[in-house]
Formats: structure tokens, C-alpha cells, sequence
């Protein structure tokens, strides 16, 4: 069999190694010289190895594909962000929050910052949330049929039969954190925590991604040693050592099927023939490339009109600096290795959010800092350091119809003060800097619309619906053999490669039942 894997980013080379792995003959196909899509790392400064798109690696590192592709072997090599999450000392004081690895030390540090009763709640929040999170992980190991959903939470707290927990996962996280905490700064941290996935915490069925940072104490964030893209050159070697052949600089065009397989045009002309193609990209160029191979017209308009990509979540700014932000009551061994949560209050979010729905700048960004070259020196050069400001919500379309590179650099300068006001004196340490507005981040990495995300990670497009109920099972109805994979399929977006990995087990499902007729008849 030959499989033609559309697009390389990290769950499309998830799906290439499993196949290569079983003996399939694989050839990757991608439009850019850079290999990896939103989990790649370029030199956009003299000496820093910058990522252009993913930073901290959290899911990927909790589904077991690392082990069983054996990727270390590959070079690939993690370095524990601990603490894995700060939040600095707010407008009105008290002292930083830092969420250690080790329950302990957290609940100790809340205990005195937030006092005892929240210490005991984040305590029990960790007890009831680990469990839960390690179940939703476990429903992200395939497709999202109902038996799967219903045998990967059967026996968790089955009490009232289920409904109670049925419940707890539809509501919104910040319900979630009422029910819990009396600190407005450590709900702020976890609301902000939790909306890195991309809705605020106020919309329904949050409470999961809230949730998750109970499995940081088990297993905390990742930084790949070299970079995020180190990730993808991990997973290039372990697809290139089995035999299967990675393209770079040469977009597909056009899908078309022909006969009991698929004929996949690309830009420099070449025309492959493939029994089985796994489109990688964003689904809405799925679409477009099938529209373009003679597929049904009225189901494509239906489908594109009915996926929501949504207003946009965020940019991002990378810096080099001369030194580390310098938040004042810490130091750099409690704040630089991990996520930095530069939030005291959820009405900030509340108002970005609200903002960016009507095509509006945050009043106030609200900013993740990361400055990972404190982990890990390789990706700067000697006396300089690196971060990474990720900022929501910013809309794609702005509602006066202004361009965004009118916007890019006023923004930034807001992005980098919101930082400079938590830990005074950052600005005057940025050396170099590169701006990815949400317009950037589609004419770079192909995210439709700037959401890295691809779609919206609301309740109606997860689990059973993502991107639509039609595609949720990874496969294309009326085209045979060909399969999605990629941020815009369950589980959705992150980097966790559970969708490649589904996507190629569907494939090597499919292929056996496929001959099990021939074998009989012989």
C-alpha cells in the first residue's frame, strides 16, 4: 500500500511513523521548506533557535507515542519545566503563586499566599481532577465513538449514574473554580491555565480544560531540548529510518480520486498515485483540495459553511533580551521555567474575550510568558535570553477594517509593557524582537483565520463533533480512503499527536478488514 500524507505537522508525521513502522510504503508531502508546520524552530535572530508556533510541549508528553516511537533514540530530549506555572505578585500585592511539581511544596506556597482553606481545596482539586484528566487523556487515544468515550470514563465516580460527573465536565471552568477557591489570583492562574486552549473559561463544558493542570503534578510541561521543532526532527528521523520519504517545498494542489485510489497533484507538477492519502492540513484546505479534484460541490459549501473557525485567539511576540524578567518577591529559579501567568483578575480574560468577538485589541493583553533558554541555554547565545509572549484574545478581522500591519508593532509594544509592569524593567532588556499577528500566523504556518486551534475548541465542535459530526471519525464520507488527521479533528489542538495516531490505526484497521474478504475467497 501507498500512503501520501498531506501536510508535516506533528500529528501528520505521527500518522507517517506508525505507518512506516508497519511496513507502509510513506511518502509526507509539505508546502514549506520547514518541515513541522506550528511545531518547528527557525534562527529568526542571530544565535536563538525561536519557535515558530507551539513552545511548551503538554499533552504529547502524557499519551505514551514519545515511548512507543521511541524518539529518544531519535535525539529527542525533554527537560521538566518545574515549577510549571508562576503568577507573579498582582496591582494589589501578595506574594507569587508558584505551582511546583510537587503537590506539596504548591499546597504549602497557596497556604500562605491564599491561606489554608484554598490549600486544602487545591489539594482536593489535584485528588478529583488527576484522575479525570487521565481519563480524558485516555479517550483521546482514538476516535471519539461513543463505546470509546463510554469505556474510557466507566467506573469513574459513578455515582447518581454519572450524573453528577456528567455535570462537572459541562460546566464552565470558572464554575469550576468557584466551587473550589476564594483566591481571585489563583482562580485567575488556572482560568488562564485552562484558556490556552482557547475559550474562555466562561463557556460552557471548560471545566475538562481547567481540570488539566491537576496532571501537571504527575507530569509537568516538556521543553524539547533544541526547541519545540525538535519534536518534528525527532519524528522526520524515525519516519526516514523506517523508509518512508519526507517532500519539503512542494504544496499538494489537488486530490482527486480515481478508481479505488487517489491521484495527489502537487505544485511543481509531480502527479503521485496513492491507495490511501491522511490529509494533515487544516481541514478547510482539505475541502478546498477536494474541491478542486471533482468532489461534490453543495457538500463541500455545506461543510466549510457549518465549520466555525471562529474570531481568532491570539499573537505572539518573540524577543531576545539581555536578561530574564526579574518579578519582584522571587527569583528567576521559581519564574523562568515555566508558564509565566501574568493575570490577577478573570475579568481581564472576560473583557479580551469579549473584545475580540467584536473585532477589538484587548483593552489590556493578557500574557503567557515563557523564557525557556532559562531551561535550556542551547536556543540563545551566551548572555542573552529568550521568550516567547503569547497574548489573547486578538481578533483576525478587526472591526474598523484597519490592516494588521498597521497594528503589529503598537501591539507588540502593549505585549511587552504588560510584561514590564509585573516585572519592572523588562522592556529595557529587549535586544531584537519578531511580531506573528493572527495574519501572520496563517501566511506562515496555514492556520486559517490565525487560530492555532485550526477550529473553535467550543463544546459543539469536541469530542463526537469535531470538526463536524460527519467527519468526526477521521474519515471523508464519500471518499474512500482518505483520512484526516491534524489540530482540526479530535482531540483537537495542542501538541499531542493523538489524532496521527488514531489516523493510522484507522488506516492499518481498514487495510486488514479490506483483505480478509480476498483471503477468504482464496
Amino acid at each position: 500500500m501507498t500512503v501520501v500524507v498531506v501536510g508535516s505537522g506533528h500529528n501528520a508525521l505521527v500518522a507517517a511513523c506508525y505507518l512506516a513502522r508497519a511496513g507502509e510504503r510513506v511518502e509526507v508531502l509539505e508546502r514549506d521548506e520547514v518541515l513541522g508546520g506550528a511545531v518547528s524552530t527557525v534562527e529568526r535572530f542571530p544565535g536563538h533557535l525561536v519557535d515558530r508556533g507551539s513552545s511548551a510541549h503538554i499533552m504529547v508528553r502524557h499519551t505514551g507515542i514519545i515511548e512507543e516511537l521511541e524518539l529518544s533514540r531519535f535525539g529527542l530530549r525533554y527537560i521538566d519545566c518545574d515549577p510549571w506555572g508562576f503568577t507573579p505578585t498582582g496591582p494589589d500585592g501578595g506574594a507569587p503563586i508558584v505551582f511546583h511539581r510537587d503537590l506539596d511544596r504548591t499546597c504549602a506556597g497557596i497556604a500562605e499566599i491564599c491561606g489554608a482553606r484554598d490549600a486544602v481545596a487545591y489539594r482536593r482539586f489535584v485528588e478529583v481532577w488527576g484522575p479525570r484528566s487521565a481519563r480524558v487523556m485516555r479517550a483521546f487515544g482514538g476516535t471519539p465513538t461513543p463505546g470509546r468515550l463510554l469505556r474510557s470514563f466507566w467506573g469513574l465516580d459513578a455515582r447518581d449514574g454519572g450524573s453528577a460527573l456528567s455535570r462537572e465536565f459541562l460546566q464552565t471552568g470558572d464554575a469550576l473554580l468557584d466551587s473550589y477557591f476564594d483566591d481571585e489570583r489563583l482562580k485567575a492562574s488556572l482560568a488562564w491555565f485552562g484558556a490556552q486552549s482557547g475559550p474562555p473559561m466562561s463557556e460552557p463544558g471548560t471545566a475538562p480544560m481547567v481540570g488539566f493542570a491537576a496532571l501537571m503534578h504527575t507530569l509537568p510541561p516538556g521543553r524539547a531540548v533544541g526547541g519545540s521543532g525538535a519534536l518534528t526532527t525527532a519524528l522526520v528521523a524515525r519516519l526516514r529510518a523506517d523508509g518512508g520519504m519526507v517532500s519539503a517545498g512542494d504544496a499538494v494542489t489537488e486530490l482527486r480520486q480515481v478508481g479505488a485510489g487517489w491521484q495527489v497533484r502537487t505544485a511543481s507538477g509531480r502527479s503521485l498515485h496513492a491507495d490511501t492519502v491522511i490529509a494533515g492540513a487544516h481541514v478547510l484546505t482539505t475541502l478546498d483540495l477536494l474541491r478542486g479534484g471533482g468532489f461534490d460541490g453543495a457538500v463541500l459549501d455545506d461543510w466549510q459553511r457549518r465549520i466555525r473557525v471562529g474570531p481568532g485567539i491570539g499573537m505572539v511576540v518573540r524577543l531576545a533580551t539581555s536578561a530574564l524578567p526579574q518579578y519582584p518577591g522571587s527569583s528567576t529559579a521559581e519564574s523562568a521555567n515555566g508558564l509565566q501567568f501574568l493575570v490577577s483578575d478573570r475579568r481581564q480574560l472576560r473583557r479580551a474575550h469579549g473584545a475580540a468577538l467584536a473585532g477589538d485589541l484587548p483593552p489590556r493583553p493578557a500574557v503567557l510568558a515563557m523564557s525557556f533558554s532559562a531551561l535550556d541555554p542551547s536556543i540563545a547565545p551566551a548572555g542573552e535570553h529568550q521568550l516567547s509572549l503569547w497574548a489573547q484574545w486578538h481578533p483576525y478581522e478587526l472591526a474598523d477594517g484597519s490592516d494588521w500591519a498597521a497594528h503589529a508593532e503598537p501591539e507588540a509594544d502593549r505585549i511587552i509593557a504588560e510584561v514590564d509592569s509585573y516585572a519592572p524593567g523588562f522592556g529595557a532588556s529587549v535586544l531584537r524582537r519578531f511580531v506573528q499577528t493572527p495574519v501572520d500566523l496563517e501566511r506562515e504556518l496555514g492556520l486559517r483565520g490565525g487560530n492555532v486551534m485550526h477550529v473553535e475548541m467550543s463544546l459543539d465542535q469536541m469530542m463526537l463533533w469535531r470538526p463536524l459530526p460527519e467527519l468526526s471519525g477521521q474519515r471523508v464520507p464519500g471518499a474512500p480512503g482518505l483520512y484526516l488527521t491534524g489540530a482540526s479533528t479530535h482531540p483537537g489542538g495542542g501538541v499531542s499527536g493523538a489524532s496521527g495516531r488514531s489516523a493510522a490505526q484507522l488506516v492499518l484497521r481498514d487495510r486488514r478488514r479490506n483483505r480478509l474478504p480476498l483471503l477468504r475467497r482464496r
